[in-house]
């Protein structure tokens, strides 16, 4: 008992280092929220923020270069659907800004990014391994349907069940282990994609209390998410591995894919 004690405290430290992107600009919002200044818009400053974070960030090697290549992608995927769904009316910024561009304020990318942030840490951290990761030929086509489905379903049927039993099928197989200490720990990859999504959506809920954004419902005073936004959620960080998997796996051309138990390693 003491030992899965002892593991859980490192398992929360290194998961507390590999927050460290988003818990800053958590705190950000909820500064900015409280305290106003009259030379800088509230959005802008958040943007200020979150660059000087990224920098520190890499300087500090607490991000490798990789990984900031990988966060950069995540921050044009992530900007480029905050442009649609605003411009759909499924949420709003709707405060002033020098840093807008199309009713967006940049620093929105950087919210996408820190979840990139997580996900490339974490993974270096608890040395992530894939056991049974499914071939490219069906991962990259889901993955890109899973994002289409983000901007297709204004104008046509949500498939987002449909592609979640898609999930299940591909991932039937599928597990990822993670080590601490001496320690590998074992859990199937959806559930991890679950608890993720699950963490995400709480944040968003403190997100939007904070005013990051608004959902039509909370403009004119705050209410909580709804949970079928989990689902969402669920889905992006779907999208958000299997983009940082291959990257990986891309790295190292010379790892081959397991068919049995053993895991294949993918180090960053």
């Amino acid at each position: 008992m003491k030992k899965y004690i002892h593991h859980l405290f490192w398992f929360g430290y290194h998961q507390a280092l590999s927050c460290i992107f988003p818990v800053i600009i958590f705190i950000t919002l909820a500064v900015s929220h409280v305290v106003n200044s009259s030379y800088l818009f509230r959005y802008d400053f958040i943007l200020v923020i979150c660059i000087v974070t990224q920098v520190i960030m890499v300087w500090s090697k607490l991000e490798t270069i990789d990984e900031l290549k990988v966060i950069s992608v995540f921050h044009v995927i992530g900007f480029l659907l905050e442009v649609y769904k605003v411009h759909m009316g499924s949420w709003s910024y709707p405060e002033e800004a020098w840093s807008k561009v199309f009713g967006v304020p940049l620093y929105s990318g950087f919210m996408y990014a820190s979840v990139a942030s997580y996900l490339c840490q974490a993974w270096r951290r608890l040395q992530v391994q894939l056991i049974q990761w499914p071939s490219n030929k069906v991962v990259i086509p889901l993955g890109a349907m899973i994002y289409i489905n983000f901007f297709s379903h204004h104008y046509i049927p949500d498939f987002r069940w449909w592609l979640t039993l898609c999930l299940l099928i591909v991932f039937f197989r599928s597990s990822v282990t993670f080590q601490i200490q001496n320690s590998v720990y074992r859990m199937h990859i959806l559930l991890s994609f679950l608890l993720i999504g699950f963490f995400i959506w709480i944040a968003e809920n403190i997100s939007t209390f904070f005013g990051a954004w608004s959902y039509p419902n909370q403009e004119q005073t705050w209410d909580i998410v709804h949970v079928s936004k989990i689902s969402s959620w669920f889905l992006l960080i779907v999208v958000s591995f299997m983009i940082v998997a291959q990257l990986k796996i891309k790295k190292n051309k010379n790892i081959l894919y397991l068919k049995k138990d053993k895991p294949t390693v993918y180090r960053s």
